[in-house]
């Protein structure tokens, strides 16, 4: 008994967890971007390449830096070889420890340094800007994916209404029919124009389905997770604060466009790279400073020969830090004459570069400027859209009540009764289809200036 007593309070306490882990997950629009953000595959990639290009510039700024290496080497030899320590030749079994440091500084390489030093900057400015407007890609995507799944929800709520109203009707219709006010003619066609309803209302809930399982691969949530999305609690009211004019929006864009940008300082880099791929055909001048040492063990030398000799085989202190110690230091030229026309292909190769970063910096800007024409005129369009939907929405809905009660009195025939029933569910559908997309109008504004972010899109 205490066993099934201790079992039954488990279940309960089990029952709201359950609830609570079958729940659907709520998502508002915000939680939407930020976890785009986040999971965004192309953009966490341009961020780890913004990391590299980090790096790079770093790179370019100590190559002009000295360079410092430590060398060293232990060997054997068997047979004739150089001892240092004895200055000749000796033939025999003889150890050999060499040590040294190297160090080299460029003084001049034609500005081939300095110039890689500015195209590596560059190339850090335009990748910044890369990440900067595949933020607003990721955005603008997740707004539009946002939008069509609240239209969906939307146009499936005004399919299921009118399906319902029509099936109450179709009831009314059936009753009319079997006292003998009405023609069983009128009950088949009132079943049919239900069915479609109702085909219409299935085919809603299937986009529905479908651009919910898009957004939720967008954001990389698990498609099996049911979502409950949450409408933005923007109105229309918003947009009469909106007032495009493309000129200021034109300007706004060559400031903060992050393609446009990044085409610029593209074309920067490659100028500069071009510069120091030059440079290489110049002199070059550097300076060098050598320090090291040596020591030496000759094996199998009588003792009567080290008595009479004993610098021989000193100790490794002695050669290493005494005799064997040098220093080198001074200039060095090279002048190129001749290397296969190596450094002279790369030139053409980076002047193409330049070429070809030049002419996509010319696109962009055109691309800039009909991306905001484009804005501007379809925020103008969809504010006069919208009030013209809803005009037709009231002169749809004021027909269709018409002629329910002209058809209900018999006064009118079932085409005509139909026709205002389609008038009215289109009505309602361009109604809503208008609503949305003006609301989501700004966020496209902000994306066509290269002004769109998270924070910016609370109205």
């Amino acid at each position: 008994m205490k066993q099934c007593v201790i079992l039954a309070l488990l279940l309960v306490s089990l029952q709201p967890m359950a609830q609570e882990i079958g729940a659907p997950m709520k998502l508002t629009f915000e939680e939407a971007v930020n976890i785009a953000l986040k999971n965004n595959v192309t953009l966490g990639q341009q961020r780890n390449q913004l990391e590299a290009s980090q790096m790079q510039k770093t790179a370019s700024i100590m190559a002009a830096a000295p360079t410092v290496n430590i060398n060293g080497f232990v060997q054997q030899f068997n047979g004739n070889s150089f001892n240092q320590q004895q200055g000749r030749a000796v033939n025999g079994v003889r150890d050999a420890v060499n040590g040294s440091i190297n160090t080299s500084l460029p003084i001049f390489n034609g500005f081939s340094i300095v110039n890689g030093m500015r195209a590596a900057s560059s190339q850090l400015d335009a990748q910044s800007y890369f990440v900067k407007r595949t933020t607003e890609d990721v955005i603008n995507t997740v707004s539009g994916q946002f939008l069509q799944v609240l239209l969906d929800i939307e146009l499936l709520k005004i399919a299921q209404e009118n399906f319902e109203a029509l099936n109450v009707q179709l009831g009314q219709i059936k009753e009319q029919v079997a006292v003998g006010s009405r023609s069983p003619v009128d009950e088949y066609n009132q079943e049919g124009q239900t069915k479609a309803a109702e085909l219409r209302m299935l085919q809603a809930e299937i986009n529905l389905t479908n651009d919910k399982a898009l957004l939720t691969q967008t954001l990389l949530l698990d498609p099996f997770l049911e979502i409950e999305i949450e409408k933005p609690i923007w109105t229309i009211s918003d947009m009469a604060l909106v007032d495009p004019k493309i000129d200021e929006m034109y300007t706004l864009a060559k400031e903060n466009r992050g393609d446009l940008q990044r085409a610029i300082k593209n074309e920067d880099a490659s100028r500069y790279g071009l510069m120091a791929t030059r440079g290489l055909l110049a002199p070059s001048l550097g300076a060098f400073f050598n320090y090291g040492s040596a020591y030496n063990y000759q094996h199998d030398i009588p003792d009567s020969v080290l008595a009479n000799n004993p610098s021989i085989n000193r100790d490794f202190n002695d050669q290493f830090r005494e005799d064997n110690v040098y220093k080198s230091y001074g200039l060095s030229m090279s002048i190129p004459i001749l290397n296969g026309f190596q450094t002279r292909n790369r030139v053409i190769q980076q002047k193409t570069t330049y070429r070809n970063n030049k002419l996509t910096r010319d696109n962009t800007e055109i691309q800039v400027k009909t991306d905001v024409l484009r804005a501007a005129k379809n925020f103008e369009v969809g504010r006069k859209s919208y009030t013209v939907s809803v005009a037709q929405l009231e002169a749809a809905e004021l027909a269709f009540q018409l002629e329910s009660e002209r058809y209900t009195l018999g006064v009118t025939n079932f085409v005509d009764f139909a026709q205002a029933n389609r008038t009215l569910v289109q009505s309602q559908t361009d109604k809503a289809q208008a609503e949305y997309r003006l609301i989501f109008q700004k966020v496209l504004l902000e994306y066509a200036t290269g002004t769109l972010k998270i924070e910016g899109i609370q109205y």
